[in-house]
């Protein structure tokens, strides 16, 4: 075998795990391989998941900010678009992120192999080009980094034309007038309000007894309302028996006996690993069946030449924490053990319409453990900024502890939230004294702004107290 086909690792997959690993292993001074199926680099987060669906919400929320306006909307004018037409929108943020990251790869002398990766033994992959051609390479380590795809269940037929998963929503091309989102998870709600905010009729159909129950009650509830509002149906503790495709639409029978008719349905209800087609019985691996692979915290996997990051090991399949864990897990081959981990409290942000950002323990968490705490809340309608920027509903929450002010946990829902929690997330992030609410009291804030939110809810915490 020629010489150059051997590599100190191999990295199967291009997303923000096996660039994190990637990257890490190249400034090491190893000699690192990346394999991707796709014609591209970036994985699903670039191409299907993160970026395209932040840029269309990003889109959408302009054409609400604009028809929302009195200075615009006074003039009986007001902005219409179509999925298909913001899509375009999408498509350029997505070659711009691709281009961005292929020059990661040459400027660190990477070397990128594109074609479909699966093991012939412990040591080597077989990988399949686009033109057919099958070539081996063989490395001393390998990192699983392949991420995940919307989960098809068997009963649904994903060839009719008008029955979508989250990646293929992307190639959209009719503009339904109603559509039927099944799965109220972070994807299905996201996509709730960018099909709302567009105009088109939108049912959402949530297989649990409320939206998105690991956020704060208060928030979810918010989110709730937020949603009716706007006119999107929500239907809790749903289950369909059957998905219908017909000429024109889609028919989705319930479980409870009722029936849903819309032109286009979206089903957005789980994510499972690609692990499937990587054969990793020949290297005595097996996925569970969800598709992850389970891994100490040097993300090794149970055979030891082997490690995975991202979304094929579960909890928390954020790509900020995939980024991350391959930047570990280059640590753990490099110097035999991983020196970092990832922080206790990873935030989470979910871009809906408004948005949502939270870190930390919720209201009912904390009330379950019978930690004392106390709630500081401050709301964006009577922030100068957020009334300067027409962008004025929301609200942030702080939690804290009664008697050592230490800050426990931040809830914030609207516009830029996800921007906003940072500032929240820093102060909790340093140790003792210095992780207390009374530095929203005791720091000044530019203003007017929106991080004045931490002043206005920390005063009103505080006042609480007594």
């Amino acid at each position: 075998m020629a010489l150059n086909n051997h590599f100190d690792v191999i990295v199967i997959g291009s997303g923000p795990g096996g660039e994190g690993a990637a990257m890490g292993l190249t400034k090491a001074g190893m000699n690192v391989a990346i394999i991707e199926k796709e014609s591209s680099v970036g994985g699903g987060c670039t191409h299907w998941g993160t970026i395209p669906s932040k840029a269309l919400r990003h889109a959408v929320s302009r054409i609400i900010e604009f028809n929302s306006n009195p200075l615009f909307c006074n003039n009986n004018s007001s902005l219409h678009s179509t999925f298909s037409t913001i899509l375009g929108h999408a498509k350029t943020v997505i070659d711009k992120q691709t281009r961005l990251r292929q020059g990661f790869y040459d400027r660190n002398q990477c070397s990128l192999i594109f074609g479909k990766a699966r093991f012939i033994d412990a040591n080597t992959v077989a990988v399949t080009k686009s033109d057919h051609t099958v070539e081996n390479y063989t490395a001393d380590k390998f990192v699983i980094a392949t991420g995940s795809r919307p989960y098809r269940p068997a009963d649904v037929d994903f060839s009719h034309p008008r029955v979508y998963d989250s990646d293929s929503i992307l190639n959209l091309e009719h503009d339904p007038q109603h559509i039927i989102i099944y799965g109220a998870g972070v994807i299905g709600c996201e996509y709730a309000s960018i099909f709302r905010g567009l105009g088109v009729k939108t049912d959402l159909i949530n297989t649990r007894d409320r939206l998105l129950s690991f956020l704060d009650n208060e928030t979810s509830d918010a989110l709730s309302y937020h949603f009716w509002n706007s006119g999107v149906v929500i239907r809790n503790d749903e289950t369909y028996s059957k998905i219908e495709g017909t000429e024109d639409g889609v028919i989705v029978h319930l479980n409870s006996g009722k029936k849903m008719k819309a032109d286009c349905m979206l089903y957005a209800n789980g994510r499972t690993g690609n692990t499937d087609k990587l054969n990793l019985e020949v290297v005595g691996l097996k996925a569970d069946s969800r598709g992850q692979l389970s891994v100490n915290s040097n993300y090794q996997t149970e055979v030891s030449h082997i490690y995975a990051v991202g979304d094929v090991i579960g909890y928390p399949s954020l790509a900020s924490a995939a980024y991350d864990q391959g930047r570990f897990t280059a640590q753990a081959i490099s110097q035999g053990q991983a020196t970092n981990k990832l922080i206790e409290d990873i935030p989470t942000g979910i871009y809906t319409i408004p948005e949502i950002s939270s870190v930390g323990k919720t209201e009912q968490e904390l009330t379950a453990a019978k930690v004392p705490y106390e709630v500081g809340r401050s709301s964006f309608k009577h922030l100068a900024r957020a009334q300067i920027s027409g962008k004025d509903v929301g609200s942030l929450k702080i939690l804290f502890h009664r008697e050592t002010k230490e800050i426990l946990g931040i809830h914030c829902f609207g516009e830029r939230a996800a921007e906003i929690i940072h500032i929240g997330q820093a102060i909790m992030e340093q140790k003792g004294e210095a992780n207390t609410i009374e530095y929203f009291v005791n720091t000044t804030f530019n203003y007017p702004t929106m991080a004045e939110a931490y002043r206005v809810a920390a005063l009103n915490g505080l006042n609480r107290l007594f």
